[in-house]
């Protein structure tokens, strides 16, 4: 039997980098910090996919996501490196990771977790200018073909899904 797998979010993005290539000057930032939009605006967090938001930084969901319940972390004053941080900003992220962490694993039981922090345009950061981590969960065979041969991700839930998957979960 034939069955599809959709993933239209994907397309839309990479159509939309492509344009905004075209259209913004050469050395300009391709993507806008939607981090920093989502730091200012916490009466959009659903909106924003906010998973959980401190007096320092958030985490939320990242909208292109490799798996399910990839997640985002960073502080919400933008500076390109981690160094540029105070120690003290920089134990707020890194608990801020740490918290990711246990997200995901009580909320998706992976069978191991990436964790990085892309640093740099040549580190293959979306926003150099806002540090940001990513926590993904991965699972025993989670690349397949469809990432080897088509060059795609398969994520199984829906972005609202994952948000209320997380935000279910008990204080921890």
């Amino acid at each position: 039997m034939h069955q599809d797998l959709w993933a239209p979010w994907r397309m839309a993005y990479l159509r939309d980098l492509e344009r905004r290539r075209d259209e913004i000057p050469e050395g300009e930032p391709v993507l806008s910090d939607f981090i920093a939009a989502a730091w200012a605006a916490p009466d959009r967090d659903d909106e924003m996919l906010v998973v959980h938001r401190t007096d320092r930084g958030l985490i939320l969901l990242n909208r292109f996501p490799y798996s399910n319940g990839h997640l985002l972390i960073a502080l919400g004053v933008a500076k390109p490196r981690l160094l540029d941080h105070t120690p003290e900003e920089r134990v707020a992220f890194w608990g801020l990771v740490d918290h990711a962490v246990d997200l995901v694993e009580r909320a998706f039981n992976p069978h191991g977790v990436n964790m990085g922090v892309n640093q740099g345009d040549a580190a293959g950061a979306g926003l150099p200018a806002h540090l940001h981590a990513h926590v993904v969960p991965r699972w025993n065979g989670d690349v397949n073909f469809m990432t080897s041969i088509g060059g795609l991700r398969v994520v199984p839930e829906s972005l609202e899904e994952v948000l209320a998957t997380y935000r279910a979960l008990p204080e921890g």
